[in-house]
């Protein structure tokens, strides 16, 4: 079935609004402004109130653009997926053309706007981000698992955004936070990847179980969840963290991993779904941490 076969469905203007939000992506583009803002928190220097307000929203704006582009380039994938197959442009609740014109034109206000309130390297930053999202990473989902590292680019790239937002400048502490984000979505998408492998390959995506199998993609989270503790760690000697986020970041790390560890010698699908569930509890506390306690 592809998308062009779907009928149109009739909404109320509510309905339709709600679905015109849904190609945004809601909880991945609140997610973006949250480690935009943590950005923001935590780089030397001062930022207005209305500025970093503008500067969030504008980011938020350019995420969910790219997240509406995505939509409508994966449409017919979409419509192929048990997870998908209900969204917005699959079940012919809004028409691809809107998701198209709105991937377009919200990046050619938000941008600018980006610039306006956060700096042109900021602006810039955001550009890298849409277009290595949509125009290398969307296309790459049904070539190579490789697509895996360049999707996690764009979605380490807003904290950083949120540090140049205020400095000006791309410097070693907002780097450690691109790493630590970086680091974070290889485990967290590789379990994904295990406990959806069936509708991925039904949908035709080159993700790592699919090609790889079960045996070496719970390896591989291993190793990632491994790579991720030192990272973390990277903010202390940065003095962007302290002693405190020290202590938490070694508590959760060492939960983490042990967690990873014990996947070796499972098969099925619960033990990833509850692991990728526990990323989501250790990158929110990670957080919580960084904005409460003292560098």
């Amino acid at each position: 079935m592809t998308t062009a076969s779907v009928p149109l469905r009739t909404a109320t203007p509510l309905a339709h609004l709600r679905d015109l939000l849904l190609l945004a992506k809601p909880r991945l583009s609140g997610l973006v402004m949250i480690t935009c803002a943590g950005g923001m928190w935590l780089a030397p220097g001062h930022i207005g109130p209305a500025r970093a307000i503008l500067a969030v929203l504008s980011t938020a704006a350019v995420v969910g653009a790219a997240n509406a582009l995505n939509c409508y380039l994966e449409r017919d994938i979409d419509a192929r997926m048990r997870r998908t197959r209900d969204r917005p442009l699959p079940a012919g609740r809004v028409e691809p053309f809107v998701a198209l014109g709105l991937g377009i034109l919200v990046p050619a206000f938000a941008i600018p706007a980006l610039a306006l309130a956060a700096g042109p390297l900021t602006a810039l930053l955001a550009l890298v981000a849409l277009l290595t999202y949509v125009v290398v990473y969307t296309p790459m989902k049904q070539r190579s698992t490789l697509a895996l590292f360049v999707g996690a680019i764009p979605g380490a790239i807003p904290p950083l955004m949120g540090w140049t937002a205020v400095t000006g400048r791309i410097e070693a502490g907002g780097l450690a936070l691109f790493a630590l984000l970086f680091a974070w979505q290889l485990p967290h998408f590789l379990a994904i990847s295990l406990y959806l492998a069936e509708d991925y390959a039904r949908g035709g995506l080159k993700v790592f179980a699919v090609v790889h199998g079960e045996a070496r993609t719970r390896f591989w989270i291993a190793v990632c969840t491994a790579i991720l503790v030192p990272a973390s760690l990277a903010l202390v000697p940065l003095h962007v963290a302290g002693a405190v986020y020290a202590g938490v970041a070694v508590a959760l790390g060492a939960g983490l991993a042990s967690y990873a560890l014990l996947g070796l010698g499972r098969t099925g699908g619960r033990w990833a779904r509850s692991f990728f569930l526990g990323t989501l509890v250790y990158l929110t506390a990670l957080f919580a941490v960084l904005f409460v306690s003292p560098s």
